[in-house]
């Protein structure tokens, strides 16, 4: 029987796998769909553009071979005009250079030559003048070599077209990554040449893009209701470190890929990271009639306000009190776990082995606090934190006077200690170890060292005031150079 559930089991887990797969597939399918119409009309407009430059190019060349070509015809045409007028001056000064040497006789021919200079200078006549002021030298040539054109190199550009050269895929370096202190390192590593560089035309890289995501299975395949990818981009060097993480899920997946001005690459394979951490919220099922439970912040909201607590007989109670019943517990609703003046709540996760770590802060007008851990069933409906053997705490007041102590079997210690802003507590099952400590000064508050027998829960109360928790954190770094010295201590008192 114990074998046939062992391969349900699998099999129904590979009919999961199977599933989520072909999820993926189908959705590869449709995304290579859109990513093709979307490379295929970038393609035609630069095609486009390419061609408009073309003819905007040879406008511009053909303009300037007939500006040219208008000069020089101006040049030539000019020449020509003077030419003629030159060589019709000539030929009348011709005509009567032969028509003079016809005549014989002196006295008529100087009377002819003077009649003529005379006739020349009223009338402004062509003489030789203009012959031999013209040149005979061209202003202009045929020749328009300057225009000659060869695109073969251009051709030869046009027919290497072809894709830009895409980054390859980086390969990250699983042993370099870490989980501590809920902050992620993640480090890479080039695929061969490729390197971040300012070369916007090659395929070497310009930056670097991680997208992350949580989930509590062990393999990279995305299933339904899990988060989607976050990303991470203009990354410079080759890693990063993703900070202020709630670990929420066993694991993150993380990949990377490289990018160039124009293009990013494929992604890395996939690198699943374990981040364990102590996820639990309040219990409200369990909260006392008059604490209000909301999300991680539990507030104390009397019902009776003035008489209903011993502690504030007499005293007017603050006008923003509600006297409403808190809407976690209402006439006709089952018997409260706790009641009286044990204003407790619980937490909803047990801890039966290994570490655990979380924070409170006490909220800006707190009385009275207690946090700590109990045995869910060492706890009685009129049972306050540390005042049975079977729970432990840290205990706060700011009622009459301020004071700060450790409790457990009714048996309190005080503590000459400020009142701690933010509290850490750390339990560690295995070896009997509760210990508080004030975050924001590095102090180990109080240590409780015992030997645990039943499932742990955590345990607060509240009276006047709230308290929120921070949860989701990975046992902080810091805590080590605690244990080490609480456990020397115990070994010394040993």
């Amino acid at each position: 029987m114990y074998a046939l559930r062992r391969i349900i089991s699998t099999l129904t887990n590979k009919n999961e796998d199977l599933q989520n797969f072909l999820e993926t597939v189908d959705n590869t399918l449709t995304g290579l769909q859109d990513e093709s119409w979307k490379v295929m009309s970038e393609l035609e407009a630069e095609l486009e553009l390419l061609r408009s430059t073309l003819e905007e190019k040879g406008a511009e060349l053909r303009a300037a071979i007939k500006e040219e070509q208008q000069r020089k015809e101006a040049e030539l045409q000019n020449q020509l005009s003077e030419g003629k007028f030159a060589l019709l001056s000539c030929e009348e000064l011709l005509e009567f250079a032969n028509q003079t040497l016809t005549i014989t006789n002196e006295e008529e021919f100087l009377k002819v030559t003077k009649k003529r200079s005379k006739t020349q200078n009223q009338r402004h006549e062509v003489t030789m003048a203009p012959a031999f002021r013209l040149s005979t030298r061209l202003a202009a040539s045929e020749n328009m070599s300057q225009f000659t054109v060869d695109f073969s190199v251009e051709r030869a550009e046009l027919q290497r077209l072809h894709f830009l050269p895409v980054p390859r895929a980086p390969e990250v370096d699983a042993s370099s990554c870490v989980a501590r202190d809920n902050t992620i390192t993640v480090a890479w590593r080039p695929a061969g040449e490729d390197a971040p560089d300012g070369n916007s035309g090659s395929g070497r890289v310009g930056c670097y893009e991680v997208e992350y995501r949580k989930t509590n299975r062990d393999n990279a395949l995305r299933t339904a209701g899990e988060a989607c990818w976050e990303k991470i981009q203009d990354i410079r060097e080759t890693q990063v470190t993703i900070t202020d993480l709630k670990f929420d899920s066993q694991f993150i997946v993380i990949r990377v890929r490289a990018r160039n001005k124009t293009a990013a690459g494929e992604f890395s394979e996939p690198v699943v990271m374990e981040t364990r951490a102590f996820n639990f919220s309040f219990d409200a099922a369990s909260a006392h009639p008059e604490l209000k439970v909301q999300s991680d912040t539990v507030t104390w909201e009397p019902q009776g306000v003035k008489g209903h607590d011993p502690r504030l007989k007499g005293k007017d109670p603050k006008p923003s009190r509600s006297a409403t019943p808190s809407p976690n517990k209402t006439a006709g609703s089952r018997a409260a776990r706790f009641a009286g003046e044990s204003y407790t709540v619980l937490g909803d996760q047990e801890m039966n082995g290994s570490c655990h770590y979380w924070e409170l802060r006490p909220l800006a007008d707190w009385k009275s606090f207690s946090v700590g851990v109990a045995y869910r069933a060492s706890l009685g409906r009129f049972d306050q934190l540390g005042k049975s053997s079977g729970s432990w705490c840290l205990h706060g007041s700011q009622w009459l006077q301020t004071t700060l102590s450790a409790k457990h079997n009714n048996r309190a210690k005080a503590l000459e200690w400020p009142l701690p802003q933010r509290i850490g507590i750390y339990c560690d099952y295995d070896n009997g170890d509760l210990l508080f400590i004030d975050v924001d000064r590095l102090r180990l508050l109080h240590s409780f060292r015992t030997k645990f027998t039943h499932p742990l829960v955590p345990a607060f109360t509240v009276w006047c005031g709230g308290i929120s928790i921070t949860t989701g954190l990975q046992v902080p770094s810091f805590m080590g150079n605690f244990l080490s010295t609480n456990r020397s201590l115990s070994n010394l008192s040993q």
